[in-house]
Formats: structure tokens, C-alpha cells, sequence
């Protein structure tokens, strides 16, 4: 089984995550993840901290010369900006965020629970995802996450083509989407958010292609792929909504809109989808907790960031008086990173359910029983 943990708080001296289960022989490309790190970082819209870091993987175990060992794997970022002793306590809990609950269900500070709550620990979070990509590449599978939506704008497909060409439009947009040419526009409602001192949420769509057929199961309910995927994305702060496929819109139209025919193009047997093909990929690629070899399309909706320049009503926790809520340093938008958060959670989980499939010692051993599934499945 390939599952991670994290650990680490915001303004702590790093950030941890532990991998177990993730198999040996994979050559470990580090500059992959720290391009996917420093994505992460961008995006306009973001605060002052993403100047101070400057993000890079360290793995400190489960890797010998370069490649996995099959052992756990302990991924490190450093915190250049680790204050977390010196800071004050927060008098006034901010609406929207894990301040007041956390504080009185761990019966301590605010200041302890805002640095565990932090989106900061994502990071490492990316960096997994980022080492689980490489492993899916291995397979022929792509992911890509990208903006959808910016607030009250929706920004649509623009670009057409293959998953590269779109990851080459994205890539070119300042707000990651795949419109590039509109970056303007979704610029001047994030600057005019900002000067309202408020700011702004949006939507985040991820694909992932070239998967087989079959990976999750049916068989229990806790381990079906769209559970696990929902799981992982609603997860990540400040996440409010998660829709596979068609999503909310199959609830309001009839069932002959909804569901996917199936046809056969004998032309695409040797394809990982062994040549079933289907006009529509309204279910987003998963039927009955399982791959049905199409795209994976899963699209994840953001709340705007709960720390506002111009804060809203709260109380002082001490006497319980009202007062507006704290201040702490944060972004006007952060829709841009989220794409890159949800990518590689969605990363993970695939890669886990891959491993959980053709699982072996090695990748070279999860290749055997992967080209032998393929063979068998072509067979039925």
C-alpha cells in the first residue's frame, strides 16, 4: 500500500513527509519536483512569503545513488522563514479559518493551530505528488491541473490540442490557466480585490490520461478510487467542493444525457482503454469506484482566503468583547497554487491505486504484471 504522512508547521524550521510502499528502482528526478515547488510558489495573486522562500527537495532516506530502495522515503523542505517560538499569540480568531475551533479543541493557542492549518504544509504534499507523477510516467500516464474559474470570471478550455500543448498554455498564463490571452483581465479583478482588502477563490480542474482500465475496485466502499480521490482533495485547505465528470450537472438532467455509451474501435486495442472507446466522458473517466480508460477529470472548488486585509467581525478571546479579527500576512488569491496542490494530491492517490493493482518490490517488477494485465484484459 502507498500512502504518506506530513508533518511540520508553517513558520516551523521544515517541513516532513514520510512515503511508505513506494517501490524500488525508480531514478529520482529532482529538479521535476522543485519546478512543480516553485509553481506552487507562483501565481499572481500570492503574498510576500513566496519571496522569502525558495522551495527545494531534500529526500533524506529510502534512496541509494539515486534511486528508490523500496525502504520509506523521507521528503524535506526547509522553511527559510521559521519564526514560529517569537511570534505573538492571536487574541482574535479570523472567520473562516481553524482558529477558534482548533483553540479550544486542543485546549491551546490560536498561534499553534494557524501554523499547523497553513497551507505552507502543502508543499510537501507537491513534493509527493511530484515523486508519484514521475512513477505514473513510468506507465504512460500524464496528469495536469489548471484554472477554471477566478472568482465571478470563468475562464473555460481555451486551448486545444494535447496534453502537452495545453500544459504549454498553461504554463504561459500568469493565473495558470488555459487562456493565457485573458491573463489581463483576471489580473485586474485580483488587483481591484486587493485594494478592497479582500480577496478571491475560484474553481481547478485536473486531468489524467493514458489510464488503464480498472484501477480502484467496487468491492468496499473505502476503497473505491473516486473515494479516495474526493478524500484527498477536499483535504486540502480551504477546498469546499469536489466534482468528478459531469459532477452536480448529472443531478439536473435525465439519464440518457448522462451516462457514456460504449463503443469498440478494434484500432485502439493496444491502447491502455484496450479499445473501448466512448463518445462522451461525462462520468470523468471512474464507474463503479474503478477506471474505465478514460481521462480522470476532477475539478475542485476554492473558498477566498478567511485572512482579509480588512478584517471581519470577531471577539477577543480573553473577555469574549467584539473586535474585528487578526491580521496575519496572506495572499489575495491563491487559486494558481491550488491547481498545483490538487494535481499532485490527485497524483498520489492514481499512483497509490496503481501500485495497490501491479504493486511489486520494483517498478521493474510492476511493469511485468502491468503489460501482463494488459494482455489478459485484451484477451476478455
Amino acid at each position: 500500500m502507498l500512502r504518506y504522512w506530513t508533518a511540520g508547521e508553517s513558520h516551523g524550521r521544515a517541513l516532513i513527509a514520510l512515503i511508505d510502499g513506494f517501490p524500488a528502482g525508480l531514478e529520482i528526478d529532482y529538479e521535476m519536483v522543485n519546478v512543480e515547488l516553485r509553481r506552487r510558489q507562483g501565481g499572481y495573486g500570492r503574498g510576500g512569503r513566496q519571496k522569502l522562500e525558495t522551495d527545494q527537495l531534500e529526500i533524506l532516506t529510502g534512496v541509494w545513488q539515486g534511486r528508490t530502495l523500496g525502504s520509506p522515503l523521507t521528503l524535506q523542505v526547509i522553511n527559510a522563514d521559521f519564526k514560529l517560538e517569537r511570534l505573538k499569540e492571536l487574541e482574535r480568531p479570523r472567520p473562516g479559518h481553524a482558529d477558534l475551533v482548533g483553540a479550544i479543541k486542543y485546549l491551546g493557542s490560536i498561534r499553534g493551530v494557524l501554523e499547523r492549518a497553513s497551507a505552507r504544509e502543502t508543499a510537501v504534499r507537491v513534493a509527493a505528488g511530484a515523486i508519484a507523477r514521475q512513477l505514473l510516467r513510468q506507465f504512460g500516464i500524464e496528469t495536469m491541473g489548471y484554472v477554471t474559474e477566478i472568482g465571478p470570471l470563468a475562464v473555460g478550455h481555451s486551448c486545444e490540442g494535447n496534453i502537452e500543448q495545453q500544459r504549454e498554455a498553461r504554463d504561459k498564463s500568469s493565473v495558470y490557466t488555459l487562456a493565457p490571452e485573458r491573463d489581463a483581465e483576471f489580473e485586474q479583478l485580483i488587483d481591484a480585490t486587493a485594494e478592497d482588502g479582500d480577496t478571491l477563490g475560484g474553481v481547478v480542474e485536473v486531468r489524467v490520461e493514458g489510464l488503464p482500465i480498472g484501477l480502484g475496485t467496487h468491492a468496499q466502499w473505502d476503497r473505491k478510487l473516486d473515494g479516495k480521490i474526493a478524500q484527498a482533495v477536499m483535504a486540502v485547505q480551504a477546498i469546499k467542493g469536489v466534482e468528478i465528470g459531469l459532477g452536480f450537472q448529472a443531478a439536473r438532467i435525465p439519464g440518457s444525457k448522462v451516462h457514456d455509451e460504449i463503443h469498440y474501435d478494434a484500432s485502439k486495442r493496444h491502447l491502455p482503454s484496450l479499445g473501448y472507446v466512448r463518445p462522451t466522458n461525462n462520468a470523468g473517466g471512474l464507474e463503479g469506484g474503478m477506471t474505465n480508460g478514460q481521462p480522470l477529470v476532477i475539478r475542485a472548488a476554492k473558498k477566498p482566503i478567511s485572512t482579509l486585509r480588512k478584517p471581519l467581525e470577531s471577539i477577543r478571546m480573553e473577555d469574549k468583547q467584539p473586535q474585528r479579527a487578526n491580521y496575519e500576512r496572506s495572499d489575495v488569491c491563491a487559486i494558481s497554487a491550488a491547481s498545483v496542490i490538487v494535481e499532485h494530491v490527485v497524483a498520489f492517490e492514481v499512483a497509490a491505486a496503481l501500485v495497490d493493482k501491479f504493486g511489486g518490490d520494483s517498478v521493474e517488477e510492476m511493469h511485468d504484471r502491468y503489460q501482463l494485465y494488459l494482455k489478459r484484459a485484451a484477451e476478455r
